[in-house]
């Protein structure tokens, strides 16, 4: 019977990699009788498929013939080697474009109305992109291929009124069929809400109470602004001044949205809509914090001036001392904007230095194609250029590679070495890690710290003591930020206080940054290529919280990348860097569970759906991006040889042109869950040439390049740092 498996299977695999998607359902059938007849069950021809077997470099297998039949694989890599080389800036660094949703582009619209910046070309090109991304259902998603999504759609059809279309245009009746039948405007979001205020849009009572004197409360108190995530504290903190101002941009009537109310605006009551709406059961944080908005809307009016002055001054005073540098306010897109009106509301003139600095920084965000306009949230440079440089190397690029220098050069120079608001949770922790964009000092992050960090462990600077310097300093920064649960978050220690969310302000439900399996891996990851293993403290804590967060099928959640695909890959990669038993019974769920989730045309995908329904959970039409990360994290758990990866090779293969691009369209990448998606332009080409790259390496000798300098790097002591 083992003869007759193996000889199904080698046949199978020449038939499955080469042959159109009806061939191979064909094939598939076939084998399925034939083992049936052995075997007696149905399914056993996929697990049989799906066992490791021993790989021995020096023996030329059926798989590697069909694999490497043209040299396509080398081919492949070259390709994306030149297309990626070519692209790298002057200076050093790679960055691609960030693209996320219509959301931005509408309330870029809506910031220049409101400061009295109208560009009318610049108007003319992005009402042509809200137009055009517009879906045939009437409105506007959040992602490409989703649904229309109520808040973005008002958001668009509110400034596209702004810019003077008319609501009369077919294509604006149907936006408004679409918006009125989920219920109108008082279905959007918070955020939404409070920009149509800005304009006399939404009645200000329907906001939730967020008084300014927040900023007065100790760090360590349970609803200070350090209870926050970083990206809450920045967008908050100008919205304090802004909500204390309540400052209003009168518009001409034709320009409002008062046909978005259904009821009329006059008859909605503000207070029992969303965000204001109860639970059913009684006694639940919701209810709770519900309650107390109203005592804090009572607390509004009798709020002693002087006091209030003070909080004002305070959060003018954290705000302007965070727009140093050229990154603005974040270094994001809502914060920056949102400092630009606190500015105003606090008498700073249009043309004064700080708000044409803050302004410079959010046009920078402009993105002009085909007479089209619209904009990103922020730059990713400090996120692009390491990963890049990982999959370089792996493809073979000597460590001293003249490009990788560059790249190595510019990144170091990049390091954070100022005191952020991380030391409120972390306060032991010393400068040392790297943030996402440009420029963002009071902001480090531990993933781009962690990946900066493996980058740098990979290639040979001339300048060894910076470079070792540099290291350490990152090392030591992104482990002090180790969670007391064991695992990382992004930007804070114990980001956690879950219930936080509950507040009616946070219908997003992302107001906090907690511990995250995709991050924890990543951290593994690093460790491992500084040659520790899986006896460091830091790691046994991290697979102790990673076993815990593992998901009943297998897999694991995906915080910022869409979604289980990249959880999973992120966990496995680390594992495996620290030298976790691959065929540990945990890892072989997460195997099974990416096998059993790959499509027919031998590709992998996941919509962001999967963030709201069970049953998309690893489900989606197949991309480039995701099709990489499985295959990686299949790499990592030793399935070099496995059937599942081989149609994964060839999918790639398939889908590169022939100038070494790969095409992708989805958003594979997540801001906010359920809210806020990303589609990063860099990861389509840059996580396949890796994963290419990596399947070259393991099938030629065995080993990928990372585990032969991770091996290197422990032989000679390059780079074994107290920790």
């Amino acid at each position: 019977m083992k003869r007759l498996l193996g000889l199904l299977t080698n046949w199978s695999e020449k038939i499955l990699s080469v042959a159109p998607e009806h061939v191979q359902q064909q094939a598939r059938q076939k084998a399925k009788r034939l083992l049936r007849l052995v075997g007696g069950t149905p399914n056993f021809f996929l697990s049989a498929l799906g066992v490791q077997r021993p790989h021995n470099p020096g023996q030329v297998s059926v798989q590697s013939v069909v694999a490497h039949k043209g040299d396509a694989v080398d081919k492949a890599i070259k390709r994306s080697q030149q297309w990626l080389l070519q692209r790298q800036t002057e200076a050093g660094y790679w960055v691609h474009e960030l693209e996320a949703d219509t959301t931005l582009t509408a309330e870029y619209l809506m910031l220049r109305r409101f400061l009295g910046l109208v560009d009318p070309e610049k108007e003319r090109k992005a009402v042509r992109y809200l137009i055009d991304a517009q879906v045939p259902e009437g409105g506007w998603p959040i992602y490409y291929g989703g649904p229309s999504e109520i808040s973005a759609s008002v958001k668009a059809y509110f400034a596209l009124k702004l810019c003077g279309v008319s609501a009369a245009e077919p294509f604006m009746e149907k936006a408004r069929t679409m918006i009125l039948s989920k219920g109108g405007v008082v279905g959007a979001n918070v955020f939404t809400k409070i920009a149509l205020a800005l304009f006399d849009q939404y009645d200000w009572r329907g906001i939730p109470s967020m008084p300014a004197e927040i900023v007065l409360l100790p760090p360590r108190f349970i609803f200070s602004l350090y209870a926050l995530s970083y990206w809450s504290r920045t967008v908050l903190t100008p919205l304090l001044i802004i909500f204390h101002y309540k400052p209003v941009c009168r518009i001409p009537k034709e320009q409002g949205i008062d046909e978005l109310y259904c009821p009329a605006r006059e008859w909605v009551d503000f207070r029992s809509e969303p965000p204001f709406r109860k639970d059913p059961s009684r006694f639940t944080w919701r209810n709770f914090f519900i309650t107390l908005d109203g005592v804090l809307r009572f607390y509004e009016r009798v709020v002693p001036q002087g006091l209030r002055k003070k909080a004002v001054a305070r959060a003018a005073q954290w705000m302007i001392e965070r727009m140093e540098g050229d990154g603005g306010l974040g270094a994001i897109y809502p914060a920056m904007a949102n400092s630009v009106v606190a500015l105003r509301c606090l008498g700073y003139a249009v043309d004064h230095l700080l708000v044409r600095k803050a302004l410079h920084g959010i046009e920078a965000l402009e993105v002009h194609e085909g007479g089209a306009m619209h904009l990103q949230p922020c730059f990713s440079p400090v996120w692009d250029t390491p990963l890049t440089i990982n999959a370089l190397i792996e493809s073979g690029l000597p460590q001293d590679h003249p490009a990788l220098m560059k790249a190595a050069r510019w990144t170091l120079s990049r390091q954070c070495r100022k005191v952020g608001d991380w030391t409120v949770s972390s306060p032991k922790a010393e400068p040392g890690g790297w943030a996402f964009q440009f420029e963002n000092e009071f902001y480090p992050d531990n993933d781009d710290t962690a990946v900066v960090v493996m980058a740098l462990s990979k290639v040979r600077m001339p300048e060894w003591d910076a470079q070792r310097d540099g290291m350490r300093r990152g090392m030591r920064w992104t482990l002090a930020m180790q969670g007391s649960d064991g695992g990382w978050g992004a930007y804070d220690k114990d980001n956690n206080k879950m219930f936080l969310n509950q507040i009616p302000f946070a219908d997003h439900r992302a107001l906090l940054d907690p511990s995250t399996a995709d991050l924890t891996g990543r951290e593994l990851e690093m460790l491992g290529a500084l040659g520790f293993d899986m006896k460091h403290p830091a790691a046994v804590r991290a697979l102790r919280f990673l076993r815990k967060n593992q998901e009943a099928d297998g897999s694991w959640y995906g915080r910022w990348g869409v979604n289980y695909v990249y959880g999973t890959w992120s966990v496995l990669a680390g594992a495996n860097a620290i030298g976790e038993d691959m065929q540990a019974a945990y890892v072989r769920r997460a195997v099974a569970w990416l096998v059993s989730k790959q499509n027919p045309d031998g590709g992998w995908g996941e919509s962001c759906l999967s963030y709201a329904e069970a049953d998309a959970h690893g489900v989606g039409e197949s991309t480039p991006s995701q099709t990489a990360w499985a295959l990686l994290a299949l790499l990592c758990a030793g399935e070099v040889d496995s059937l599942s990866v081989l149609r994964g090779v060839n999918y790639l293969l398939r889908q590169q042109d022939a100038q070494g691009y790969w095409p992708e369209r989805k958003h594979t990448g997540t801001g906010f869950p359920r809210v806020f998606y990303l589609r990063y332009h860099g990861y389509c080409q840059y996580f396949p040439l890796w994963a290419l790259s990596m399947y070259r390496s393991l099938k030629a000798r065995g080993r990928s390049r990372a585990d032969e300098i991770r091996e290197q790097n422990r032989q000679h002591g390059r780079f074994r740092f107290e920790a």
